[in-house]
């Protein structure tokens, strides 16, 4: 099992699923060039025996039209029981969804990495009956991004590999340059990956000059959150004010999905109508 710092690594894929093509050639992985990349359900969607919550599946297509499925994990310490599972869960997907399938693996620790890299096979050794050879990230093959504009290019990058090099003695210079670059980045962009580095960082002292570098970022977000819940509270107290001034009746439908709703927009939809509507369904039903 991984450590949820290890997580957060998987879920930059999920924010920005085309880094896997902008890695490859990085990696020295030969994979033809990657034209379109589309987010799979996750294995725990129950569609794997092998589920597992924190994996990433991408459903990939390359500029010869190969079509092929990428599965991704994050491993932070050696498992002997781990390479059996790889195996087993590209075995199986393969079968599942008849998809040429390869696997990735992320680790935050070259020791790690240089396991997780070794073939895993299955069957008499000459030859064996079943090879998998997984991909690998980490630190001795995913150079730490110190540089503004390299950041600036692929903000996405730049915070993989922090969270792959947490204790390199540059890790100071790298952060700067990514909090540069998310700052530049609309806000629905950048916090994601604030937050995500902040995970990765969990348990090192990186993580603390990481909170002081992007502190804007965090209040900006604590801002927007309770202005939008300021919003809906005043939008709902008018909608039952007006409901109460009409006689309008609400049963116990109606009034959870009044007091569950924190949306300030489908709330003043629902006032607007409760103006001029006959009946409170109207307020309510889909037009």
């Amino acid at each position: 099992m991984t450590s949820p710092p290890h997580h957060a690594m998987v879920r930059v894929f999920q924010h920005d699923p085309d880094l896997f093509g902008r890695m490859a050639p990085r990696l020295g992985i030969a994979v033809p060039a990657i034209v379109e990349t589309t987010p799979l359900l996750s294995a725990a969607d129950g569609s794997s025996p092998v589920a597992c919550r924190w994996n990433t599946q991408l459903h990939l297509k390359t500029a010869g039209r190969e079509e092929l499925q990428l599965l991704i994990e994050a491993q932070d310490r050696r498992d002997p029981d781990k390479p059996m599972h790889w195996a087993h869960h590209v075995a199986y997907m393969w079968s599942r969804r008849r998809l040429a399938t390869c696997l990735l693996i992320l680790c935050a620790d070259a020791e790690t990495a240089r396991w997780a890299e070794q073939p895993v096979s299955s069957g008499p050794a000459q030859p064996p009956a079943l090879t998998l050879h997984p991909f690998v990230a980490g630190p001795h093959n995913l150079p730490l991004v110190t540089d503004q504009d390299e950041a600036r290019a692929d903000p996405a990058l730049a915070a993989l590999s922090a969270m792959m090099h947490p204790a390199d003695p540059a890790v100071g210079t790298a952060l700067k340059a990514l909090s540069a670059a998310l700052r530049a980045l609309p806000h629905v962009l950048a916090y994601p990956l604030t937050d995500l580095t902040d995970q990765a960082l969990a348990l090192h002292p990186a993580r603390r000059a990481w909170r002081e570098l992007m502190l804007p970022v965090v209040r900006e977000k604590e801002y927007r959150r309770a202005h939008a819940e300021a919003l809906a509270d005043s939008a709902r107290e008018s909608l039952l004010l007006v409901l109460g001034e009409r006689g309008f009746h609400l049963d116990e439908d109606m009034r959870r999905r009044v007091t569950g709703c924190h949306a300030p927009g489908i709330l003043r939809h629902w006032l607007l109508r409760a103006v001029t509507a006959r009946t409170p369904q109207e307020i309510f039903e889909d037009r």
